[in-house]
């Protein structure tokens, strides 16, 4: 297995971390750093490898805690393999991801975590951990969640508001999960959609003719997403003050309860992805207008709202505030040419999901850039609070003596362009084709070991290790 090496010194950069941005030269030993030090007071200490980062910041590297590598979804799986994506992320200065192992109705919990277990090992590039999808709730995975949290390292589990049939979760059996995890301390992590309401809405849309691309967001409406979130966030309060963290949030009123519950003290927390901030329903989903599939590219649930609405800038503002307290992807790709056809004609079958792995740090960075956030905001969202989320800070998230020298040198002065064309994600499009960016990755650490280098690539396969986790450091 490679490992960090050696005595690194990264000089010259500018640190920024939730607190600041200040000079600050970064030491790291091995797989660790080890020290801090005031910029020109190095030289006492013997190295074996130079980082000028002159002009650049120098930051954690990147926690994505949503992705889904080699998924099974509509008939198909994600097209980025655990080796395939992990690299992309390392290329876009990601160096820990938290996927999902998927516990189908029926399944052992035990044998559906080995069987992810067996798909990353040996094949990722960079640092990963694991969520549980409970898609069966009954005694057994109750009693796995427990076993789960006390001694394989897994503190969150995903329940379905949506998707009867495949993941769907009545109220019934997310109470009594939630009940365990108020016991146990897991987070109980929320698909939050009234999935057979929905169900009802694309069934009749589909009976009208109505089967173009942006028919899934227009069955998906804002108001099941808010439905679904308070319900959630009422059934967390009655097992008890459950931990509960809404996933991908797309819209302003389901934003609004998660404030709300905020503000009353309650342990409730949520996320948005990048496709939220940028991407809109008219423009992207229902892109070629009326009998163009083009907007298959861009289905993924929760939908993409439209731009006459204030969604994103909703978001930016629960990004600054912390009602929204992560930026994570979603990130499940799957190739127009051949995966996202299954839905031609019938947009209910097309697999939902996009990919961004790769670009989820310049496109917040963005965000500083227009003046959305701040730079330590940046950091907050994207490394510091999704390591402390779910377990894995100080280890991860920070660039401190004694974490893992996960470290990004990023360069505020380039320009990243995003294209297909150039991308490492397992996808024949990007969702952000020809976005151009203020910002770009120009050396990524992980672990002490340099795996991205102005644009080349030295890392390998089977680098990545698993990450065990701990408990939430966000509970009231």
């Amino acid at each position: 297995m490679s490992t960090g090496t050696g005595r690194t010194l990264i000089s010259g950069g500018t640190l920024v971390s939730t607190t600041g941005a200040t000079p600050t030269d970064v030491l790291v030993e091995g797989e660790v750093v080890v020290a801090l030090l005031a910029p020109g007071t190095a030289d006492a200490f013997a190295v074996d490898r130079r980082i000028d980062a002159s002009g650049c910041y120098v930051l954690p590297g990147g926690v994505d805690v949503h992705t889904h590598m080699e998924m099974p979804f509509g008939g198909t799986e994600a097209s980025d393999t655990f080796e395939t994506g992990t690299r992309a992320a390392a290329f876009g200065g990601t160096t820990t991801i938290v996927d999902f192992a998927v516990q189908r109705t029926g399944e052992v919990v035990e044998q559906a975590l080995e069987t992810w277990h067996a798909k990353a090992a040996g094949n990722s590039c960079v640092d990963y951990g694991f969520h549980m999808i409970l898609g069966g709730v009954d005694e057994d995975s109750l009693k796995a969640m427990d076993s789960l949290v006390a001694h394989e390292g897994i503190s969150s589990f995903k329940l379905f508001m949506a998707y009867p049939g495949v993941f769907f979760s009545d109220d019934g059996q997310i109470l009594r999960a939630m009940q365990r995890a108020t016991d146990n301390g897991a987070v109980v992590m929320m698909h939050a959609e009234n999935g057979t309401a929905i169900d009802v809405l694309v069934q009749q849309a589909l009976a009208r003719g109505d089967v173009d691309p942006v028919f899934h967001g227009l069955t998906r409406p804002a108001a099941m997403e808010a439905e679904a979130t308070n319900r959630a966030i009422a059934l967390a309060e009655v097992a008890g003050g459950t931990p509960l963290y809404v996933v991908h949030v797309s819209a302003s009123q389901a934003l609004a309860r998660i404030a709300q519950a905020r503000t009353e003290g309650r342990n409730v927390f949520a996320e948005t992805c990048p496709q939220y901030l940028y991407l809109t329903l008219e423009d992207h989903l229902g892109a070629g207008g009326p009998g163009s599939f083009e907007g298959a590219k861009y289905a993924c649930s929760t939908p993409l709202r439209s731009k006459h609405e204030p969604h994103a800038a909703d978001l930016w503002k629960g990004l600054r505030t912390d009602d929204l307290a992560v930026v994570s992807t979603d990130h499940c790709p799957f190739c127009f040419a051949d995966q996202k056809q299954l839905g031609r004609g019938d947009f209910s079958r097309i697999p939902n999901g996009m990919g961004g792995v790769e670009h989820r740090m310049d496109l917040v960075h963005q965000g500083v850039v227009d003046g959305h956030l701040s730079l330590q905001r940046w950091v907050e969202t994207c490394s510091t609070t999704p390591a402390r989320m779910f377990g894995m800070y100080p280890r991860k998230g920070t660039v401190a003596p004694g974490s893992d020298a996960d470290v990004v040198v990023y360069d505020p002065r380039a320009t990243t362009r995003i294209s297909a064309s150039t991308h490492h994600m397992n996808i024949d499009y990007s969702a952000f084709e020809g976005f151009e960016l203020t910002g770009a990755v120009r050396t990524v650490l992980s672990r002490g070991r340099v795996v991205v280098d102005r644009g080349a690539f030295s890392g390998s396969p089977g680098h990545g290790r698993f990450v065990p986790r701990g408990l939430s450091q966000y509970l009231r």
